[in-house]
Order: C-alpha cells, then structure tokens, then sequence
C-alpha cells in the first residue's frame, strides 16, 4: 500500500478533543458533519486548507484523551490519507486501525506544511519529494495491513469470518 499526500503538520500532545471537539462529537455520527469540525479547535480553517490523500503530520502523543472512536472517524471521514506522528496514545492508535485508518509511527522533524509525502506501508519508508529525504518505520503487522485493506474491524471480519494469520 502506497500513499501519496500533501502535509499539514500540527504540534505535540493533541488529544482527542482536538480532533474533533466535545461539542460534535456527541451529537452526530453522520460522516460529513464530524468531518466538517476536524481540528477546528486548533486551526478554525484547517478543513477548508486540506484535500483528500493529505496526511495529518504530529509530534508526540497524538491522539491522548478520550477513548471514543469518533476522532480517528472524524479524521478518516474529512479523507486524509494517514496520520503520521512520532508516536500515538494507545487506545487512539488500536481505534485508528479498527476504522481503518492507517498510522505511521516515525521521526517527523523534518516534515514541514505542504510537503509532499509517499508513504510506502510495505515497505517501511516515508519520502518527503520536497525535500528529498527518506524516513525509516517499522512496518505494521500483516494483520494490521489486511484489516487497513478492508476498510477496518468491523469489513475485515465480515469477509473474512476472523482472522487469517
């Protein structure tokens, strides 16, 4: 699995309340409404900045905070294509995937707003064609990969019945 996408890089620790405030994400489930307030409590405009395939780029601790589900929803309804921090909360990170919402953990000091990004899940790199550098990660379980191909959990044991190791 390969992505390409533009950067929009926000800083460390930003929890789930960030994503997608307290003050939606209560009321609806309805894709385009939880899309439409992503990150607005930290960017007011960061949904009218960013297109499809565009990768959310952070520090440390992305995702602390609540456990609910609909931040890594609110994130893969507003179609960007993965986040990418130097690390995740765990419960955002294990929600992320059941979504099936692909996450990269790696070194993103060097990524500035508006770079262009391949991701290369397989293999383990993330190249930033602007500034042509290469990043290394260790690359998701195949587990993680098919249930990410299936569009999450919940499509993956529908086709499949469980899991295949």
């Amino acid at each position: 699995m390969v992505l390409k996408g533009r950067a929009r890089v926000v800083g460390n620790d930003v929890n789930t309340d960030y994503i997608i405030s307290g003050r939606y994400k209560f009321k609806t489930l309805d894709r385009k409404e939880l899309a439409s307030h992503l990150l607005e409590d930290l960017d007011p405009d960061f949904v009218k900045k960013i297109q499809p395939g565009d990768f959310i780029v952070a520090g440390n601790n992305f995702g602390c905070g609540s456990s609910r589900e609909q931040a890594p929803l609110a994130i893969k309804y507003a179609d960007i294509g993965a986040v990418l921090a130097r690390d995740f909360a765990r419960i955002f990170f294990r929600n992320a995937i059941n979504v099936g919402l692909p996450l990269v953990e790696c070194d993103t000091s060097g990524v500035k707003d508006g770079d262009e990004l391949e991701v290369d899940f397989t293999a383990g790199t993330v190249k930033n064609l602007t500034r042509g550098t290469t990043e290394n990660f260790k690359p998701l379980p195949r587990i993680m990969l098919n249930i990410l191909a299936e569009g999450g959990l919940a499509p993956y044991f529908q086709k499949h019945h469980g899991f295949e190791l």
